[in-house]
């Protein structure tokens, strides 16, 4: 696996996928492994850059033979390209740049309509859905919204797309972009005021959300939700948020999996008895993304036992190319990889969830807000945009 642990953004910001794929290995070898064939995993940190991550695609593959990547989390996945071209699957890794959205061999977590064949989206077009923006309108009847990115291209990317859904839903949008080197938390907060902003949502990373939400207290923001994404739906929140109360209780996030909260369900339940046995320290950081890195895992190795005793890669892929969804053993939003042109409209399901600083006995925690993320559905445009 490869991931951006040591990148500029902290060793937190992208190592949790990694963390979780291999407390699924270590669980699943301690039970045997696949057929009696025990996993090896071999990680390595290309530290947050392009030319690191072509020096660890290259370590890897070349030098480590490996087989077939899970748990990837990459800042910069400038050895995507290469990667593909050796016919190495990559399972389950987290879409942070495009090239999930452009190699054949590459799998997204959330899965993928798209040609996958060299080329960006359809042909250099992107298409994404609604869905998140119709549930806050609906549930909450919010109207008027901003979007905090970075000046950085992939924020922006992600920024836009939210933008243009939220406009899609005929909200009123305002755009905030911070300076990635020297972010102004509080002008932003200013603006939003000013404008009578209701809801917020992000293209930036945990951090940049604690500092964001501190400035919108104390500028006396009143908000219904400050939405982020699943990379802050962790366990930091208490420590993150600590300056930003009002904030905080407002925290909500979506994603297409289980709450990792919600240990009612047994792949959950797995989830959290490798992790703490296997990394107990890592529960103040627990997240989202951890339990991506376990799905991430589980999909390989659901894959590898489509084979039996003839293992091989074109074997996985064919797992991963098939035409039934896969759920992640209740895991996931059933999703797949069949390639199929969105038309006008989907129907897109997703989960909910909201940090309350009452829930676990006073401990704060993250609330699940649907009773069935996988009946938690809407019919929505679909919006196309260039890469």
């Amino acid at each position: 696996m490869i991931d951006s642990i040591s990148s500029p953004l902290g060793v937190n910001a992208f190592s949790g996928p990694g963390y979780g794929a291999q407390a699924y290995f270590d669980a699943l070898n301690a039970a045997g492994g696949v057929d009696g064939r025990k996993i090896v995993v071999d990680q390595c940190d290309d530290a947050g850059s392009g030319i690191g991550n072509i020096q660890c695609a290259h370590q890897l593959i070349d030098s480590g033979q490996v087989f077939a990547f899970a748990g990837n989390s990459i800042f910069d996945y400038a050895g995507a390209s290469y990667v593909s071209s050796k016919d190495v699957p990559d399972i389950g890794g987290e879409p942070i740049d495009q090239a999930y959205d452009q190699y054949q061999h590459l799998y997204s977590i959330y899965g993928s309509a798209e040609p996958r064949d060299g080329t960006v989206g359809f042909g250099g077009t992107l298409y994404s859905s609604t869905e998140i923006y119709a549930y806050f309108k609906e549930k909450l009847g919010a109207h008027v919204a901003a979007v905090v990115e970075y000046n950085q291209p992939d924020s922006i990317r992600y920024g836009q797309m939210q933008a243009a859904g939220l406009r899609a839903e005929g909200y009123e949008v305002v755009t905030e972009q911070l300076d990635f080197a020297l972010p102004n938390y509080a002008a932003a907060a200013a603006d939003m005021k000013a404008h009578g902003v209701q809801i917020v949502f992000d293209a930036i990373d945990t951090s940049g959300n604690g500092s964001l939400c501190t400035a919108l207290d104390q500028a006396g923001v009143s908000l219904i939700a400050k939405v982020t994404t699943p990379q802050s739906w962790d366990q930091t929140v208490l420590t993150t948020y600590a300056n930003a109360p009002k904030c905080r209780n407002v925290l909500y996030a979506t994603s297409t999996e289980r709450n990792y909260e919600d240990t009612q369900y047994p792949t959950v339940a797995a989830f959290r008895a490798a992790m703490a046995k296997y990394f107990p320290s890592r529960a103040p950081y627990l997240s989202m993304w951890e339990l991506d890195g376990w799905a991430s895992a589980q999909w390989l190795t659901d894959a590898i036992r489509s084979c039996s005793a003839d293992v091989s890669r074109s074997c996985v892929e064919a797992y991963m190319n098939r035409t039934e969804p896969y759920d992640g053993h209740g895991l996931l939003i059933p999703t797949s990889f069949v390639v199929a042109r969105p038309g006008a409209t989907t129907r897109a399901c997703l989960n909910v969830a909201r940090w309350q600083d009452s829930a676990n006995g006073g401990h704060g925690g993250w609330v699940t807000q649907t009773p069935d993320m996988n009946a938690n559905c809407f019919t929505v445009p679909v919006l196309a945009s260039k890469a």
